[in-house]
């Protein structure tokens, strides 16, 4: 039997999952859409990815997770090895492009910058709750426009004047986006915009203050659209490398993770079959009146966390 290695990343917008080898060759891979429910995201991927996985060939020894569900998910799947975003991004890119130097990161509700220096990471940001410079704002204005979100990079191409559309707040965005349309602006001119706005206020928000060297990788489901990253070249003056695996790379990031950490877990593909469930408890206890997110499998509790401190624990039956 050949050892693998799961790595799952699970965000708010999207869940992204691979298999890989020693070798740090994909073996399976996945990215759908979270839609709200991580739990239920999780079955679906993990079907996905077990279509391409011969369990008579390969074995599956270590497992780790990453992004904004990745406790829950850990606890859900039987994970050892659970990294924050930053870490997996990180050590996934400087795996297959040792000399990067700068890492630009857009998913559908979040985004991130990493700096690293000989492949030690010095510095890194991230989004607020504004959404402007994400993926989830070109999908609300593509639905504005009557477009398919996927067809914005072809379309910003052809632009020979972009629109300028403000980039520091969504709703000031869509104001503009209205009024250019109303003006007589192209439709590939305020595509082309928009894709600009994305860029910008990525440079102005998660990138300011931070020093962009290149090589400069473009990675996240954005890095897809090839009118953003136009954008970035056109903005920073420099050539952008898109990853092919690059939409991926948190998953492969903490995949590499616990393949080297070696963490003990308890992971079977039968976990599709079970039912999970949460539930979150105000403790009470005390003036901090903690909220204690619950984890059910087949109506057993499995895990709690959320407690300050042990007047909140909720033990197991």
């Amino acid at each position: 039997m050949i050892n693998c290695y799961l790595g799952i990343d699970i965000g708010s917008i999207s869940t992204k999952g691979v298999i890989i080898d020693d070798d740090n060759n994909i073996i399976s891979s996945s990215y759908i859409e979270t839609n709200a429910n991580p739990i239920q995201a999780i079955k679906i991927l993990l079907h996905n990815l077990k279509e391409d996985f011969d369990e008579n060939k390969y074995v599956i020894k270590y497992v780790g997770t990453t992004g904004s569900g990745r406790k829950l998910i850990a606890k859900m799947i039987g994970a050892g090895t659970i990294k924050n975003e930053i870490t997996a991004h990180a050590i996934g890119t400087i795996t297959f492009h040792q000399d990067v130097k700068t890492i630009l990161e857009i998913g559908g509700q979040d985004s991130k910058i990493i700096i690293i220096d000989n492949g030690i990471v010095t510095d890194y940001g991230m989004n607020t709750l504004c959404a402007a410079g994400t993926g989830a704002f070109l999908t609300s204005q593509a639905r504005r426009l009557g477009l398919d979100v996927k067809d914005f990079g072809d379309i910003a191409l052809r632009s020979k004047n972009p629109a300028k559309i403000a980039a520091r707040c969504t709703v000031f965005a869509e104001s503009d986006l209205v009024h250019k349309a109303a003006s007589g602006y192209s439709q590939e001119d305020i595509v082309a915009g928009l894709v600009r706005s994305v860029a910008e206020n990525y440079l102005n928000n998660v990138g300011k203050g931070k020093k962009i060297a290149a090589p400069v990788i473009f990675q996240g489901g954005v890095s897809k659209n090839s009118g953003v990253c136009r954008a970035f070249e056109e903005l920073l003056q420099e050539k952008i490398i898109v990853d092919e695996n690059g939409h991926l790379m948190g998953a492969i990031g903490v995949a590499i993770i616990a393949k080297r950490e070696k963490k003990q877990c308890h992971f079977s593909f039968d976990i599709i079959d079970n039912n999970f469930a949460t539930f979150t408890k105000e403790c009470g206890k005390c003036p901090n009146n903690c909220e204690i997110i619950c984890i059910t499998k087949d109506d057993d509790l499995i895990d709690s966390w959320g407690n300050k401190c042990e007047r909140g624990t909720i033990k197991k039956a």
